[in-house]
């Protein structure tokens, strides 16, 4: 009970100090993951040892838990934050992105793996599946606040914004598709795969279009007969989420994709004045949920086992930073027509990170497969995006400021 009161401590008191903070970390390029993410190695048993998971039982499935319930806020922060219709305004590059530039993705963080760890190819695919999906917590961290607004151009915002949300729950097939492979004969697990697709993907979007719609329906109603006061309004969203993500997870559909598809078709259906509203209470419930998370990871990190892989470990980090996302935007550059510049192609490119939906993917692959290098190499990649994106985003944004500027 008192490491329960001890990590309680611990989270809310990082989540207040970068609160009291926010404005001179971000000037600095000190973002709030990649610090949560310190003060969970300097508390736990490598550094101080206030923090001792041996003694919480399960921790990775705790873990898992909050990370998902962190990521279904986060998602619906996402959703909220772009302009309504959005994604049916830009559905051509959003299909590339996650049609294309995912796929190739995978494929490209796959490659060093089975190069370096001299890995079976299904092995290889299922780590880089883990790690494909760009995460909209750190995200948003890079595309939000004073310098992202005043330097970077909102339709690049926005497009990094719904892809980190989009690709999130969409990786789930790619992932998916090895693990079933490493355990069932061909026919069958492409026949699971199958099912899996039409109805954990296709359930999920329809649950949510029907629940988000709902929602900004019955809002409508309530708002029409005065039913509803600002303080019960501040509770709706994240309620919406987390109702999407439970409704979804007893249908044994893809959560992750019922909460931004609902957070979507609510923010369709309401719009206008509650817009200011919707994106101050996420974003202040989107640093109560996430922060912990990245504080928990970097109590839990495998420092032993990344130690024991080796060189091999440091050129996977180097290859998948520098080569699992931008070739591919490079290449598919005139498909993109969201990404009209060289300069927004460069940023969007480098700026893919790697975080909590990565980290869902890592546990329950290493859990249904069995094989820890799994959880060793999608945990050393998060903690290497969370620290190399978070740490380049204000310089780089200030960069692409300059640029625009200067034409």
């Amino acid at each position: 009970m008192q490491q329960l009161y001890l990590g309680l401590m611990a989270a809310t008191a990082i989540i207040l100090l970068l609160g009291l903070l926010s404005r001179p970390l971000k000037r600095y390029g000190l973002a709030a993951p990649f610090l949560a993410l310190l003060g969970g190695v300097v508390l736990g048993p490598q550094l101080l040892g206030l923090l001792q998971p041996d003694g919480w039982g399960r921790p990775q499935l705790l873990l898992e838990k909050a990370a998902q319930l962190s990521l279904a806020i986060g998602l619906m922060s996402v959703a909220l934050r772009l302009p309504a219709g959005y994604v049916a305004k830009h559905w051509r590059s959003l299909l590339v992105l996650v049609g294309l530039v995912l796929p190739l993705m995978c494929l490209c963080a796959a490659l060093p793996a089975y190069w370096l760890f001299d890995l079976s190819p299904l092995l290889a695919l299922l780590i880089g599946a883990v790690v494909c999906p760009t995460d909209p917590i750190v995200a948003t961290s890079i595309v939000t606040g004073e310098i992202a607004e005043r330097d970077l151009d909102e339709p690049l915002r926005h497009l990094i914004s719904a892809e980190s949300g989009l690709n999130d729950g969409l990786a789930l097939p790619l992932v998916m598709l090895p693990l079933l492979l490493l355990g069932l004969p061909p026919l069958e697990a492409g026949r699971q795969w199958l099912v899996m697709v039409f109805w954990e993907i296709g359930g999920a979007v329809l649950f949510g279009l029907v629940l988000g719609w709902l929602a900004g329906r019955l809002l409508r109603l309530a708002e029409g007969r005065h039913f509803i006061e600002r303080p019960s309004f501040m509770s709706y969203t994240v309620a919406l989420s987390l109702l999407a993500l439970a409704g979804a997870e007893l249908l044994h559909t893809d959560g992750v994709v019922a909460v931004f598809v609902a957070g979507l078709a609510f923010d369709r259906m309401v719009g206008g004045k509650e817009r200011a509203e919707e994106e101050r209470v996420q974003a202040a419930m989107d640093q109560f949920f996430t922060l912990p998370i990245f504080m928990l990871l970097g109590v839990l990190l495998p420092w032993g086992q990344w130690l024991a892989l080796g060189w091999p470990a440091v050129a996977m980090v180097v290859a998948v930073l520098l080569l699992r996302r931008l070739p591919a935007l490079l290449v598919l550059r005139p498909l993109l027509p969201a990404l009209r510049l060289r300069r927004d192609v460069l940023f969007a490119g480098w700026f893919g990170p790697i975080g909590i939906a990565a980290l869902l993917y890592a546990l329950l692959a290493s859990e249904r497969s069995g094989e820890p290098l799994v959880w060793q190499l999608g945990s050393l990649l998060i903690c290497a995006s969370v620290i190399v994106h978070g740490l380049s985003a204000t310089p780089l944004t200030r960069l692409y400021g300059r640029c625009r500027r200067r034409g």
